[in-house]
């Protein structure tokens, strides 16, 4: 891990068992501890106050755009060039390689074409993930649950190049609306690790693009 690295945040509240998502960064390090930017909960947009001794989940891509998972503590408040949080980082024995459900899932809208064994059409998608993605459904197409499907869908990353993904999905859930466009989630059967790391990347990226926006 290095500074700068983006890190995903869960804490779950005693008393309701709420879980509470958050993102923040690295913004420095040792062998024994990270230091962290304030971190921005994700469902209002606003810097959250965390208390010393609150229990955490960490995910973070990477170096080899895997994600990665941990436990830890928050330990203290200290004012570095920003004010940041110093965290417990566990030895490499104690950060595990999180399974595909356990992806980080955010919400864009990418192009994307699907062609499945009823219907083929074009849309955006709602939301996107490593393990899988929503698509707006058009009206007049047909998708139906547990049809498999191919998406071809063209990423945009940060650094401008653009990375093509061809995956082979299973519709898993279809919820219609009558006063809104119906939306299909579908989960990846098919995909390679290179194709997922890609997604996985972009997803990062677009959280990273967010917080220093955020930050204007």
């Amino acid at each position: 891990m290095k500074i700068g690295t983006l890190l995903n945040l869960e804490l779950k509240q005693d008393q309701t068992g709420e879980v509470l998502k958050y993102r923040c960064k690295v913004v420095e390090k040792n062998e024994d501890y990270l230091y962290i930017d304030y971190p921005i909960e994700i469902k209002t947009n606003k810097t959250a106050f965390l208390h010393k001794g609150s229990r955490l989940s960490v995910e973070y891509v990477g170096k080899d755009q895997s994600v990665y998972k941990f436990h830890t503590e928050i330990i203290a408040r200290v004012k570095l060039n920003v004010p940041a949080l110093i965290i417990d980082f566990p030895r490499k024995d104690n950060i595990k390689r999180i399974q595909r459900r356990e992806y980080v899932r955010i919400e864009t809208a990418i192009d994307i074409a699907f062609h499945g064994s009823k219907d083929s059409f074009t849309t955006v998608t709602s939301d996107i993930s490593g393990g899988g993605l929503s698509i707006i459904v058009p009206n007049g197409k047909t998708i139906v649950e547990k049809e498999e499907a191919s998406v071809w869908i063209v990423l945009q990353m940060h650094s401008g190049e653009f990375q093509y993904v061809t995956a082979l999905t299973e519709v898993i859930r279809v919820k219609e609306s009558e006063s809104t466009a119906s939306i299909a989630s579908l989960k990846f059967i098919s995909v390679t690790k290179p194709v997922r790391q890609n997604i996985v990347r972009y997803c990062f990226e677009k959280q990273r693009e967010a917080r220093k926006k955020e930050l204007l």
